[in-house]
């Protein structure tokens, strides 16, 4: 039962909503924690999440390679005490530097976490990797909804402290059993493939396995990455800023409510949106999702601030046209470079986030402190989502990566 790619799938899933409550509802505690120490500055507090999102990615492409060699289940285990311990602590630091350490620590444990579920559900499933890849990033971008309810509600009862408290306990335990069961594929694996009706007929594949330094000497990398970064930037904003946009907006009423919908849709976004690549392309749906992107920032500047049907509606649209990110970025890694080293090759490209996390958390949040407005933060964003579209009308028409002397169809 347990050797079968779905049975995997839903368990790694599990270990990503573990992890997501630790980015996606970081938002609902920035207020409180300035509330109880008036020295800390809202920079300082984001400097927080941006180590946080550093930590989560750039660790990624160390341990992606181990992982593809030796398994998940020790780094899980391991992760599942960083994140349960780091998390907990949090509550209890007196200074910024605290702060911190702990929420690094946690960081740490999210990124193992995160490159054994993309890289699991490359090798699991090659012939469907945009759906795979996108259920399992719907459990970190969307099963922290839930998170933002049973936060909001602890932080009212009992105090932001003891909130990080259980949730950490809560996250630690769940990786820890969930990861005693997570394997890779066995040599003799044969994955199933699609019926004839569900076939791939647009998606592009590479025809070789690439290992991660081939893959970093061929210059689509690079293009993918900045792509990443722009399409991340205006997205990390949002998850880890709406509780202060919402505050200046005077919104805080309708927040909880706003986040926890709009994090449903960002976890819909991911297995929606790479199901429809893995039918129209890749290239193709990233051309469309980024177009609309930057729509839907630019809504939520114009239209959100005036109401809170409107805030709500334009926050559900702009993460549901950012987190297919999570899942158009690995399956193309894994369409261009093959399954072999999926762990490894995704963990690199998924550093980009942590540029878009400086980018997209602590730059805002000084540039606010001196305009006094978040205007320019997401009209910045959006023309940075639009350039990522426009980068897609290229590459589309460019030929796949291919080895010296290797004939790509």
């Amino acid at each position: 039962m347990k050797n079968t790619p779905m049975f995997q799938l839903i368990a790694s899933f599990l270990t990503m909503v573990m992890i997501g409550n630790l980015q996606y509802t970081w938002t609902v505690f920035v207020e409180p924690m300035r509330g109880a120490h008036s020295s800390w500055q809202l920079s300082q507090v984001q400097l927080g999440a941006t180590i946080y999102i550093a930590l989560q990615t750039w660790v990624q492409p160390l341990n992606g390679w181990v992982i593809d060699k030796i398994g998940q289940r020790p780094f899980i285990t391991v992760a599942g005490l960083l994140v349960g311990v780091g998390w907990s602590l949090i509550g209890t630091a007196t200074a910024l530097w605290e702060l911190y350490i702990y929420y690094g620590i946690a960081a740490v444990g999210a990124a193992f976490v995160y490159s054994g579920a993309m890289g699991s559900a490359q090798k699991w499933f090659p012939y469907r990797r945009g759906f795979a890849s996108g259920v399992s990033a719907a459990g970190y971008g969307g099963g922290s909804a839930l998170f933002v309810f049973i936060n909001s509600h602890l932080i009212g009862a009992y105090g932001y402290q003891k909130a990080f408290l259980f949730t950490g306990i809560l996250q630690g335990v769940v990786i820890i059993v969930v990861a005693q069961v997570l394997q890779h594929p066995r040599k003799d694996f044969n994955p199933p493939k699609p019926a004839a009706s569900a076939k791939v007929n647009k998606s592009r594949h590479g025809t070789q396995d690439w290992s991660t330094p081939e893959m970093l000497r061929t210059p689509i990398f690079y293009i993918l990455y900045f792509m990443f970064v722009c399409m991340g930037i205006g997205g990390i904003f949002l998850a880890t800023g709406v509780g202060s946009l919402a505050k200046t907006w005077q919104l805080t009423a309708i927040l909880t409510t706003a986040q926890a919908l709009g994090l449903v849709a960002n976890a819909l976004s991911r297995p929606f949106w790479g199901w429809v690549s893995d039918r129209k392309g890749r290239e193709n749906t990233m051309v469309v999702a980024f177009f609309l992107q930057a729509l839907a920032l630019v809504a939520l500047v114009r239209f959100g601030q005036t109401s809170a049907v409107l805030f709500t509606i334009t926050v559900i649209c702009a993460y549901f046209t950012w987190g297919e990110i999570y899942a158009l970025f690995p399956s193309t890694i894994g369409d261009y470079f093959g399954s072999k080293n999926a762990t490894s090759n995704n963990a690199f490209l998924y550093s980009a986030k942590g540029v878009s996390g400086l980018l997209g958390i602590y730059v805002p949040a000084l540039l606010f402190e001196k305009l006094g407005s978040w205007t320019a933060v997401l009209y910045i964003s959006a023309g940075l989502a639009l350039l990522a579209s426009l980068v897609a009308i290229v590459i589309r028409t460019r030929p796949l990566p291919k080895k010296a002397g290797m004939v790509v169809a």
